[in-house]
């Protein structure tokens, strides 16, 4: 059976769903939301799923409501089995819920109850978490509550990004979405979710980037890799704010009396600043305006004076 499918998502990260939906099923509707305005020149952008799906010539929709029953009206015609919704951003209502006749299937980046909502990937790393996943699950009307058909885990490495683990779990997703419809519906029911351990996972805010020195290496390192690549850790030396990137554990030790922010030094491995526990390494900047480079190639145009600290 050839199963008739909506596809619902918006960014990159679930055009690999998408590829693996337009090949297993028949694919009658994508459903994304509106072109933005993105870039320093505001230009109207179309999300990467209404690129991808243009490329395979499916019928693309972007409603800017999704309770005023135009949307439902649409993909009534197609006469849905099951609709796969992949960081769509949208609540969908209990109307489109119930409209598939397999319901709605989503593949969220986390391995559920653990972060909830719209920023799991960045949660995770900003949590200090060493392992998340991807959940398919059989959506209600809550906040991703609904129960599970299957979790894949895998291990967050020690210096992987943001957009690093972005870009792998949406591979993974992909690759255990193109398992499930192998098999779909002929599947187990899906289990209720632990009530034990869920959080959320708000999206982030742009204020969220900046670095409080007073705190420990391994938190410093860990807020750095997700805040990369949006909204980008960040700090203030005097009026000039500085984007950070590739923080690590640093080798030198500091004196008993610096206090947290202060550059110790910078050498080729990158700028070295006391924090709350130590110091912590920071191998590239970006000032303001300017583009990304290597921390040591900054302070030899720009030197630390001694006792020079960040904010």
């Amino acid at each position: 059976m050839t199963l008739r499918a909506a596809f619902m998502g918006s960014p990159s990260f679930a055009v690999p769903s998408l590829e693996v939906v337009a090949r297993r099923c028949d694919l009658r509707v994508v459903v994304c939301q509106p072109d933005r305005p993105a870039g320093r020149g505001k230009h109207l952008t179309p999300p990467a799923v209404k690129t991808a799906a243009l490329a395979f010539g499916v019928p693309v929709v972007q409603p800017s409501k999704m309770k005023d029953g135009s949307l439902y009206a649409q993909l009534a015609d197609h006469a849905l089995d099951v609709a796969i919704v992949v960081a769509f951003g949208r609540i969908l209502p209990p109307d489109l819920l119930a409209l598939p006749r397999y319901g709605c299937i989503n593949v969220h980046a986390s391995a559920l109850p653990r972060w909830r909502g719209a920023a799991p990937i960045q949660r995770a790393i900003l949590a200090g978490d060493r392992e998340t996943g991807v959940t398919l699950m059989q959506m209600d009307a809550g906040l991703d509550t609904g129960p599970i058909h299957r979790v894949v885990r895998t291990s967050i490495a020690p210096t992987e990004t943001q957009g690093d683990l972005f870009e792998r779990l949406a591979r993974l997703g992909a690759e255990a979405l193109d398992g499930f419809l192998a098999v779909f519906p002929d599947v187990p029911a899906p289990s209720p979710q632990p009530e034990q351990g869920v959080t959320l996972a708000p999206p982030l805010a742009k204020s969220e980037g900046r670095v409080d020195w007073a705190r420990g290496v391994a938190a410093i390192c860990d807020h750095v890799r997700g805040m990369d690549p949006w909204p980008k850790a960040s700090c203030t030396r005097g009026d000039i704010e500085l984007k950070l990137y590739l923080a690590g554990r640093s080798t030198w030790t500091a004196p008993d009396d610096a206090p947290a922010g202060e550059v110790l030094g910078v050498d080729g491995s990158g700028m070295h600043v006391r924090c709350g526990d130590g110091v912590v390494r920071v191998g590239e900047v970006q000032p303001a305006g300017r583009t990304r480079m290597a921390a040591q190639a900054y302070a030899a145009g720009h030197p630390f004076a001694p006792g020079e600290r960040l904010a």
